[in-house]
């Protein structure tokens, strides 16, 4: 398709493999590739190509040549095509890096290539051997094992620690190994919101909101290796600063997880190739593990922001979320923050009582709350009366709490963070939706606030 643009210049459309073409060559590069094994394209596009074949090969014979869409060539993982999962992901990572490289070689030197990534990462349970040999059992017997054995009691506890490991599918690392193996270094990951809430795939189920753009230079010649300890120390010398950037620019938590990838494969990348202690390659799989490690060791580090309840607070609520625990466990964990259990309930946090602690959750604070008239204000009733006043009274009322509650308020941002993290890791989708939603409305609720700091009256001395 020809389109006339302004400044009479000629838009036009181009049908090739990605992998040999060169009409991106001096060009500022945005693409969108396909998503490993999440669509099958080419499959899709024949429930149209058929009937708009029988009316538009006369138009465009040279596109409609064939009976159905060419398959051969597409750069997706479908085992079906390949024979087996195995050869699909051979197939994805050995074209996806010719592809990607192509358009390294050939880019504009001046700007960065932006490539948009929207797979779905989903997580696979690795059965560790006491599990498979009890299925095996199973199966050989017909009878499942006896649940009150002690070797059953032991594979029940183990299942719940160590022995069932979890590791990311192959899709997102696929992608970035395929990304780095063309020559490209990562400088960024940042998520853009792409996907519309109401379109039909994500009716009624799991799908994203946001694309991520990975923000890529063609990697120096010269770039040296580094060892795993030098990765790792660089890790913890720069993403600190890049989170807190982030948390500056108001990445919603849910998306931050998944923009420090950026600065730390920025750090990854940078060097033609990490190396163990064996003198063995860190593969992406395990730089994104390490990623993952000192992100969640920055957020910790948060913590020191915060004051002794609050901190206590953190614990607690990592451990028993807003449910009941037993008060001798309150008291011995408050002598670790330098509190007390009487403190945290005069401080309007917890309820205490029949031998129990609980956390109070948002909707059970006092309405009537005001920060100037608490003598013990702390972060974590600063977070959730923001929360309590931003579900029920919306933007505006939470930007009256805000303004009061004065530099306390940016730390219980930050607060919100942390516990959105905690509330992913737990599994605890209701609270972190609240964490999320505060962290997503700060930027209007901190532009109200400071209106109204501005506009208050201030006492003038004498003089003045």
């Amino acid at each position: 398709m020809i389109t006339l643009l302004p400044a009479e210049q000629m838009g036009f459309a181009l049908q090739a493999d990605a992998q040999t073409q060169t009409i991106s060559a001096n060009k500022l590069i945005s693409t969108d590739p396909p998503y490993y094994d999440n669509i099958g394209y080419a499959d899709l596009s024949d429930f149209f190509y058929v009937w708009l074949r029988r009316t538009l090969r006369p138009i465009f014979p040279d596109l409609y040549v064939t009976l159905s869409t060419p398959k051969a060539e597409e750069l997706v993982a479908t085992p079906y095509r390949h024979g087996s999962k195995q050869a699909a992901e051979r197939f994805f990572m050995e074209g996806m890096t010719r592809a990607l490289h192509n358009l390294a070689v050939q880019a504009h030197p001046a700007f960065p290539v932006t490539i948009y990534y929207a797979f779905k990462q989903q997580e696979v349970r690795e059965e560790k051997r006491e599990e498979r040999e009890e299925k095996r059992e199973e199966r050989a017997t017909g009878e499942p094992r006896n649940p009150d054995s002690h070797s059953s009691l032991l594979s029940t506890h183990f299942s719940h620690s160590s022995l069932l490991s979890t590791h990311s599918s192959t899709g997102w690392e696929t992608f970035l190994e395929a990304v780095i193996q063309a020559g490209f270094a990562i400088t960024g990951t940042w998520p853009m919101r792409t996907e519309l809430g109401n379109r039909i795939l994500g009716q009624g189920a799991n799908a994203l909101a946001s694309s991520i753009v990975l923000v890529c230079r063609p990697r120096p010649a010269d770039a040296p290796i580094a060892t795993r300890r030098e990765f790792v120390a660089a890790l913890k010398a720069e993403l600190p600063a890049a989170l807190a950037a982030l948390q500056r620019a108001n990445i919603a938590p849910v998306d931050l997880a998944q923009a420090a990838i950026g600065p730390g494969m920025a750090v990854y990348t940078r060097y033609a190739r990490v190396v163990d202690a064996q003198g063995n390659p860190v593969r992406v799989r395990e730089a994104l593990a390490l990623i993952n490690q000192v992100l969640d060791e920055a957020l910790s580090e948060q913590e020191g922001d915060f004051d002794a309840d609050t901190r206590w607070a953190l614990a607690w609520f990592e451990q028993y979320g807003f449910a009941e625990g037993e008060y001798g466990v309150a008291e011995t964990l408050s002598k670790a923050r330098n509190t007390s259990v009487e403190g945290l309930v005069a401080a309007g946090m917890v309820e205490a009582k029949r031998g129990k602690v609980r956390l109070l959750t948002p909707a059970e604070l006092p309405a009537a709350w005001d920060p100037a008239g608490d003598s013990r204000v702390t972060h974590w009733e600063a977070v959730h009366h923001l929360i309590r006043v931003l579900e029920t009274g919306g933007e505006m009322q939470a930007a009256d709490l805000a303004a009061k509650l004065g530099s306390r308020a940016d730390v219980a941002r930050e607060l919100a963070y942390r516990l959105y993290t905690i509330c992913e890791r737990k599994k605890r989708p209701d609270e972190a939706f609240a964490y999320n939603a505060l962290v997503q409305s700060w930027g209007e609720i901190a532009r109200l606030a400071w209106e109204r700091r501005s506009d208050a009256p201030v006492q003038m001395s004498f003089e003045e």
